[in-house]
C-alpha cells in the first residue's frame, strides 16, 4: 500500500504540472496580444506610407487594425484569467506541499519513537 506521504508527493508533482501549464498558457497570450498589438501598428503606420494602398481602401484597413485591436484585447483577458488560475494552482500547490511536509515529518518521528521503543525494549529484556 502507498503511503500518505507517497502520494502527497505525487499530488506536489500533479500540482506543479498543472501550474506550470497555466503558466505557460499565459504566457503564450501574452505573446499573442503583443503580436496583435504590433499587427495594428504595422498596420496604422502604413496609412501615413505615401505608396500605401490606403487611399483605394480605406475600409479593408480600419476593419484589419479593428481586428488585430480586439484579437489584442481578447488575448490580454485570456492572459488575465490564466493568471488566476496561476494564483490558484500556486495556493493548491503550497496548501498539498504542507501537507507533504507535515505527513514527512509525521512519519520521521513515528520512526524515530519506534527506534527508542525498540532500544528501550532491548534493554529491559533479559538476555538468554
Amino acid at each position: 500500500m502507498v503511503s500518505r506521504t507517497e502520494r502527497l508527493r505525487k499530488l506536489v508533482e500533479v500540482q506543479e504540472q498543472l501550474k506550470a501549464f497555466h503558466e505557460m498558457r499565459r504566457a503564450t497570450a501574452l505573446a499573442e496580444a503583443a503580436a496583435a498589438r504590433r499587427e495594428a501598428a504595422e498596420l496604422a503606420a502604413r496609412f501615413d506610407a505615401p505608396d500605401s494602398l490606403t487611399d483605394l481602401f480605406p475600409d479593408l484597413y480600419a476593419r484589419a487594425v479593428e481586428r488585430a485591436l480586439r484579437r489584442q484585447d481578447q488575448k490580454l483577458a485570456s492572459a488575465r484569467v490564466e493568471a488566476g488560475h496561476v494564483a490558484t494552482q500556486t495556493a493548491r500547490t503550497n496548501m498539498v506541499e504542507r501537507s507533504w511536509r507535515e505527513a514527512l515529518r509525521q512519519e520521521e518521528r513515528q520512526a524515530g519513537d519506534r527506534a527508542t521503543l525498540d532500544a528501550v525494549e532491548r534493554t529491559l529484556v533479559p538476555r538468554k
